[in-house]
């Protein structure tokens, strides 16, 4: 049974041979969507509407390489420029859906544009959280969801500059690893006592913590933003709870983000922590699809619904559904997983760390390779592993598997995963 079943969307199918198709959003799970349809054989009218004025482009870069100067521009995008073209893909950049008319079945977008369709994909994605305090609006501050959020971060972190990031999670730490490569002075100002939330274990976190701060950034546990100081209307220092100011030439909030599900509910689609939608991405209008990052969605897995924030996931959910709306469904039920580059250290997590109650680390931290091992009744249920890509697919594979393990055997190194 799933864990928190909200109401369930229709199993109703839609027409098999659509012949007009609309996707609302144009990042990973839009563009995904586009290219499972052609590939699927549709050859309707296509149209892919985006809200950015960029083509479909590869989000996790924006905090990684792109921002650290390690990748070049050109190298960001899905697809060269004139792949839309060549497949037919009408790519309306610029544009965004304002309201979704299920009666007459068509959107209706801010340029004054009405495009009907028989078949409509919601896209939309998650939009970064932002902080309510005093000088919030202030030159310097941003949030990091965008292409052009990370060029405008990009084109400030010259070396001294001080750079203030607001939340220890993926986005923030990625953010401060690319600006000590870029010779800022960093300091990560984190709410809760550790970093990386309830993602990965303490010694994990701790292990991140020692890295972090062998690299020069200064982190602040426990403290709360109370306001952003300014000069001349720019940013040029963070006050905290606890009375001590940071200074800042540049601040990056990395708090979190909220599904864009605003349109949905708009149009009576059911929301209930994200788009509520079945294992092929159906709401309950059999002609309305949604996938991505503000969906909620089913997990055979896992046994629990989810919405995830997540590159695979989002690809993963655009495969099953055009797969429905082309009349041979593949329901989407993958295990989730993840990853974060920081520096030298590659973390590749499988599963949900929240669904174990018991850690094992297999390795030696000190040696910058090793895994954290979530255990849940005795069967692997999540893996985090650091520098080790054999312990991310040997990970995957046990919890799919379900097999309950000996604790002793996974934390020797010298024993090999397949014999634990």
């Amino acid at each position: 049974m799933y864990e928190n079943r909200p109401e369930s969307p229709t199993t109703a199918s839609p027409p098999v041979t659509p012949r007009s198709i609309v996707v609302i959003g144009a990042g990973h799970a839009g563009a995904q969507m586009a290219e499972s349809l052609r590939l699927g054989g549709f050859e309707g009218s296509l149209i892919l509407i985006g809200d950015e004025r960029h083509r479909p482009y590869e989000r996790p870069a924006t905090s990684k390489d792109l921002l650290s100067g390690v990748m070049e521009m050109d190298r960001v995008f899905l697809k060269r420029e004139n792949y839309y073209h060549e497949k037919k893909i009408d790519l309306r950049l610029g544009v965004r859906v304002t309201a979704i008319d299920r009666a007459q079945r068509k959107v209706i977008c801010d340029d004054g544009d009405s495009i009907g369709y028989d078949n409509l994909v919601i896209a939309t994605g998650a939009r970064a959280r932002t902080l309510q305090v005093p000088g919030a609006d202030l030159d310097g501050i941003f949030t990091l969801r965008s292409l052009a959020d990370s060029q405008a971060i990009g084109a400030r972190m010259k070396p001294g500059a001080r750079l203030a990031v607001v939340g220890g999670g993926y986005v923030g730490l990625e953010v401060a690893a690319s600006a000590i490569k870029l010779g800022c002075a960093v300091t990560v100002i984190e709410m809760q006592e550790r970093l990386l939330g309830r993602v990965v274990a303490a010694e994990v976190a701790d292990f991140y913590d020692r890295a972090h701060r062998a690299a020069g950034v200064d982190i602040r546990y426990g403290v709360v933003i109370e306001e952003f100081k300014g000069a001349a209307g720019a940013v040029r220092g963070v006050g905290l709870t606890d009375g001590s100011m940071i200074a800042a030439d540049l601040v990056v909030v990395g708090v979190g983000a909220a599904p864009n599900t605003e349109l949905a509910a708009a149009a009576g689609l059911a929301v209930e922590n994200g788009i509520v939608v079945d294992d092929c991405g159906r709401t309950a209008d059999p002609a309305i699809f949604a996938i991505g990052d503000a969906t909620n969605h089913p997990n055979d897995i896992l046994g629990k619904r989810l919405r995830l924030e997540s590159v695979p996931a989002a690809m993963g959910q655009a495969r099953a559904a055009a797969s429905a709306i082309l009349g041979a469904p593949k329901p989407f039920h993958e295990l989730p997983w993840f990853w974060s580059d920081q520096y030298d250290l590659k973390l590749q997590i499988a599963g949900l760390s929240e669904m174990g109650d018991r850690v094992v680390l297999r390795g030696d931290p000190d040696s910058r390779r090793f895994a954290a091992y979530y255990l849940r009744r005795g069967a692997v249920a999540a893996v985090n592993a650091i520098n080790s890509g054999k312990d991310f697919l040997g990970g995957r594979k046990l919890i799919v598997e379900g097999r309950i393990v000996d604790p002793a055997r996974l934390a020797d190194p010298l024993i090999p995963l397949a014999e634990v």
